[in-house]
């Protein structure tokens, strides 16, 4: 199957996908803020430039987006298109995703991952509350926890 757009307009349209500050980040930032919980954003000096690094917490959080870190979901579909590229594009991002929540771990943060999915209107109250919730909870063991 072929794209519904030309060069031009894909080539746009993808130019204005951002990689930081997107919706799902800030609400996640702003509903962590109005816990009281303060925070940084895109750490360049830990791996994979957490979205949200809480320091108080030895907690990073990643803000994935469902199709380019390709979780098992309704919104992750592979692309018809180019299809050598996406699937190449979107596994080394799993496995860098991978590469650098272990790095973390080993250095002693806790790893969280939102997904964009999580985030829908229906369900992200309840899973901004969880997350809250593994946060503060200070006798977790180390390691990922989505």
């Amino acid at each position: 199957m072929t794209d519904n757009h030309s060069k031009e307009v894909r080539s746009r349209n993808m130019s204005h996908i951002r990689s930081t500050n997107t919706k799902p980040e800030e609400m996640v930032r702003k509903y962590l803020f109005s816990k009281g919980m303060r925070y940084r954003k895109n750490v360049r000096s830990l791996p994979g430039c957490p979205d949200i690094v809480l320091k108080k917490y030895k907690a990073v959080i990643f803000v994935n987006g469902c199709f380019w870190h390709h979780h098992n979901c309704e919104r992750f579909v592979w692309p018809k298109s180019n299809k050598e590229y996406w699937k190449s594009k979107i596994l080394k991002n799993e496995q860098r995703d991978q590469v650098n929540k272990v790095l973390l771990t080993e250095q002693g943060w806790r790893v969280f991952t939102i997904w964009e999915c999580q985030l829908k209107k229906t369900v992200a109250d309840e899973n901004l509350y969880m997350l809250y919730q593994k946060i503060i909870d200070q006798e977790r063991n180390t390691g990922e926890n989505d």
